[in-house]
């Protein structure tokens, strides 16, 4: 396995160039922040921009805990990559992450200040400051169980290859639980009110008897029990009623959905126009 280092400042725009690298060179995978991603996918670990402080931050992002160490370094040597790009705030950070991961040390290192212009880290450091606005390198369809409950969108962006605009891959922008600008939080009740508001509206569904959501930190499941009209659109308005919840709640809430189940409660005529 050939290892790369990528170090940099703490908000200087790593994360955000390391796709880039890893197009250029051919690397299959990246350590960031406690995660191991490959092939665009989270493969194990769990972001220190979950945690909510900067001190458990760093100590995610040097793996610190013999557990979660183990599980990275287990999957590590089960996907089996051929090139992994490590991150780090310093050349001294990469080689402990590599040390305590089982990795060969890093054949090539290279610094943020030598592949980034001035404008693009002074960019990065002031969307840091003002914003809160922290970069994954995965698409928010593969981050999002990570994220649960968390704002977070997806990025995409052009950049200049070979004098013409060329579209690079999907990135996740997210602001840490750890930011300055403070927590927040949605209650289970608050998430209840969004079921019911959008179970009503659904064709068939003629009353809404019960409605109860469950969040945790891997995302919510949903339970609701109404009554439905009496008609051969049943089954098709089951369906219809579980995508809504799932596309609606989790739009407005970017919780993770788990599972949409719906109990028929009762069934009645279809009204007459």
């Amino acid at each position: 396995m050939k290892v790369y280092g990528l170090s940099g400042k703490s908000g200087t725009g790593k994360s955000y160039q390391s796709m880039n690298i890893c197009r250029d060179r051919g690397i299959e995978a990246i350590i960031d922040d406690g995660l191991f991603i490959c092939r665009n996918t989270v493969q194990a670990g769990h972001s220190a921009k979950r945690d909510d402080n900067k001190i458990r931050a760093i100590r995610t992002a040097i793996f610190d805990d013999p557990e979660e160490r183990r599980v990275v370094a287990d999957k590590i040597k089960e996907v089996a990559p051929d090139s992994i790009l490590v991150i780090g705030t310093s050349d001294a950070m990469v080689e402990r992450i590599c040390e305590r991961l089982e990795l060969p040390v890093p054949e090539e290192m290279l610094h943020i200040e030598d592949i980034s212009d001035p404008d693009d880290i002074t960019t990065a450091l002031r969307q840091r400051r003002e914003n809160g606005k922290h970069i994954i390198p995965v698409p928010t369809v593969a981050i999002q169980p990570q994220f649960s409950g968390y704002f977070m969108a997806p990025f995409r962006f052009l950049f200049r290859r070979n004098g013409r605009l060329v579209e690079g891959d999907e990135k996740s922008v997210v602001r840490p639980a750890y930011s300055y600008l403070g927590h927040f939080y949605i209650s289970d009740s608050a998430v209840k009110d969004i079921v019911e508001h959008v179970s009503v509206k659904c064709p068939g569904v003629r009353e809404v008897v019960r409605a109860s959501v469950v969040t945790g930190e891997n995302g919510a499941n949903i339970d609701v029990t109404a009554i439905f009209d009496m008609d051969s659109l049943l089954g098709e308005n089951i369906r219809t009623l579980q995508e809504r919840l799932a596309e609606e709640v989790a739009h407005m809430t970017a919780f993770n959905i788990l599972t949409v189940n719906v109990t028929v409660k009762g069934l009645k005529p279809v009204r007459s126009l």
